[in-house]
């Protein structure tokens, strides 16, 4: 992850019905493709009666072009997933899943007409989604003296970082994550309180 990015934060669950077809789309926070197929078998038990379960994921940045995917649930192909994807991924928040469930009216709305009503019910539904910022974060180790640590510790706070491990051995050794605009400042102030001797390093 080399940049920051927006990333749901909330459920969201909203009804449109388009010539007596009701397409009720429910959108939630959504990291992997695991979580995605969870929430659509989730919605598919909720509603066993309704003709089709469509959806369409982001795992990560919506501007992202890996770790989405859709499906039409037996719609016409491209006539649902797609717009439904391409409605979330114009939105600019990544780390989403939406399913979109429809009860079939007994009017059949041709092809543009189910690309407009599927990618319409996600465009409703978005506008309720709340999110946050996912900050761009890099991996670092660095060792220090037991007399440094909360030195150490104080300035990884200081930058929002978190402390993934610590080791305690001749020195302590701290796995880090450290957002990467602070990087720089982080590691001039560990340079400052140890004369230069402490020093970020890659993980291995």
């Amino acid at each position: 992850m080399t940049k920051s990015y927006k990333i749901a934060i909330n459920e969201v669950e909203h009804e449109t019905v388009v010539n007596r077809s009701r397409f009720i789309c429910y959108l939630s926070p959504c990291k992997s493709i695991e979580e995605a197929k969870n929430e659509v078998k989730k919605h598919q038990l909720a509603h066993p009666q309704a003709s089709h379960h469509c959806y369409a994921f982001l795992t990560k940045a919506a501007d992202d072009s890996l770790g989405y995917g859709y499906s039409d649930d037996g719609e016409p192909s491209g006539t649902a997933g797609k717009p439904m994807l391409a409605v979330l991924q114009g939105g600019g928040i990544g780390e989403v899943c939406a399913v979109v469930v429809r009860y079939f009216g007994g009017t059949k709305l041709g092809t543009g007409g189910l690309q407009r009503a599927y990618g319409d019910s996600v465009r409703q539904a978005l506008v309720f989604l709340q999110s946050k910022t996912k900050i761009a974060m890099a991996a670092k180790t660095v060792a220090c003296q037991y007399n440094q640590v909360n030195d150490v510790m104080h300035i990884i706070s200081q930058a929002q970082g978190q402390v993934l491990e610590q080791t305690y051995q001749q020195q302590v050794q701290f796995s880090l994550l450290i957002p990467l605009t602070k990087l720089g400042e982080v590691e001039y102030q560990l340079k400052t309180i140890s004369a230069g001797k402490l020093t970020l390093e890659p993980v291995d």
